[in-house]
C-alpha cells in the first residue's frame, strides 16, 4: 500500500494484519469500517439519481419490500424540486389493518431535509390497494399540514399484492385529491 486510505481501504483483512499494530480483530474492525464507509458512499450517490416521475416509479423502489411483509407499514419519499429523490423512511410501522401516520413528524423532517415534495407510500397486507376512509382523511390532513409549510404532497400511493392505487392519478380522473 502507498499509505493513502484508498489503498489501505482496498486490503483485505489477511493484509491488513500484516501492518505494525493490528491484530485479526482491529484488522477485521478497521476493514467492516470501511465497507460501511464504501456502502454509505454508494447509497447517497444512489439516492441522488433516482428520479420518481410517477407512481410506477414509487411502486418499482418500495413494492418488493412492501409485498413481503404482513403488517402495515408507513414510508415517506423526499423529494426536491426536480422530483429527484433526497430521501426516504419508515415513519410507523402498524398492525394488519392500519399504521400511523403523524404529520407532524413527517411536516419536520420535510422541513429539515430541505423538501419541496413528499411521496407518502403504505401497504395494505389483505392484498386491496383501495383506499379505506381513514385513509383519504389522513392523505387530506397531511395534504394541508404540508401546504402550510411551502411542501406539496405529490401523492399517496398504497401498495397491495402486485398492484398500486395512486391519489395523484384518481386526481386527474376524478379531480378529488385533497379536496
Amino acid at each position: 500500500s502507498d499509505g493513502k486510505i484508498r489503498g489501505i481501504a482496498s486490503m483485505s483483512v489477511e493484509r491488513l494484519t500484516c501492518l505494525d499494530g493490528l491484530g485479526p480483530a482491529k484488522a477485521a474492525a478497521l476493514a467492516a469500517g470501511f465497507e460501511l464507509g464504501k456502502r454509505c458512499a454508494q447509497e447517497a450517490v444512489d439516492t441522488k439519481r433516482k428520479s420518481i416521475s410517477s407512481p410506477c416509479s414509487v411502486y418499482r423502489l418500495l413494492g418488493p419490500h412492501m409485498r413481503t411483509i404482513d403488517h402495515e407499514e408507513c414510508w415517506v419519499l423526499y423529494l426536491n424540486r426536480i422530483n429527484h429523490l433526497i430521501g426516504k423512511e419508515k415513519m410507523s410501522s402498524g398492525g394488519l389493518e392500519s399504521t400511523i401516520m403523524d404529520c407532524k413528524s413527517i411536516a419536520r423532517r420535510a422541513l429539515e431535509k430541505k423538501a419541496s415534495g413528499v411521496i407518502l407510500v403504505h401497504n395494505h397486507p389483505s392484498g386491496s390497494p383501495l383506499p379505506g376512509v381513514a385513509d383519504i382523511n389522513q392523505t387530506r390532513a397531511l395534504k394541508k399540514a404540508l401546504e402550510t409549510c411551502d411542501i406539496s404532497l405529490l401523492d399517496h400511493v398504497i401498495i397491495g399484492n402486485g398492484c398500486y392505487y395512486s391519489f395523484a392519478d384518481e386526481e386527474v380522473r376524478n379531480e378529488k385529491f385533497g379536496s
